[in-house]
């Protein structure tokens, strides 16, 4: 069964996060319910609401491409991978970005990376629930600048969303 949910994975990193995209996929290896959760966005529950994503996300970036970096692992139902990639904001407006908007053609270019698990439920992916370094991508495209001097991150007009700037669930508060 590891085998097989590892070569279904293959295919959703290939076919979903490559570069050319095959819009195809979603109907073919996802369930009807799949969830995408990443950090940079808010969650897609369904096969609509994750082709639309992936249709503006590659409207705004048109030679986004991401790709598997080293082996996949697979224990029972789950499949992990790392990944790597980014692309080019040369297309419309986007603003699935959960800390703001990029205006039509920024030219900023993002290359970042990260780990996914995806869990398999009868050959098909159901979720997808990944970790990148958004910190990296947000400064690539401006969204976000460092702190000039010891202080907190912020972004462009104005202070970052809760949770971004702070650990909830710690007493100490911001680190």
């Amino acid at each position: 069964m590891s085998e097989e949910n590892k070569n279904v994975v293959g295919r959703w990193f290939k076919e979903f996060w490559g570069n050319p995209w095959n819009p195809r996929i979603i109907n073919e290896l996802a369930t009807a319910d799949i969830v995408v959760h990443y950090p940079m966005h808010e969650p897609k529950k369904g096969r609509a609401a994750v082709t639309q994503f992936m249709t503006e996300f590659r409207e705004a970036f048109p030679d986004l491409n991401f790709w598997g970096v080293g082996d996949l692992v697979a224990e029972g139902d789950l499949v992990v991978g790392r990944w790597q990639g980014g692309g080019t904001h040369t297309g419309p407006a986007f603003s699935d970005f959960r800390l703001g908007s990029l205006p039509a053609a920024s030219g900023r270019k993002m290359t970042f990376a990260g780990t996914t698990v995806l869990r398999v439920q009868d050959g098909r992916i159901a979720e997808e629930l990944g970790q990148e370094d958004a910190i990296t991508a947000m400064l690539q495209l401006g969204l976000i600048r460092l702190p000039e001097s010891d202080g907190a991150a912020s972004r462009p007009g104005g202070e970052l969303p809760a949770g971004w700037n702070n650990m909830p669930g710690y007493p100490e508060g911001p680190r």
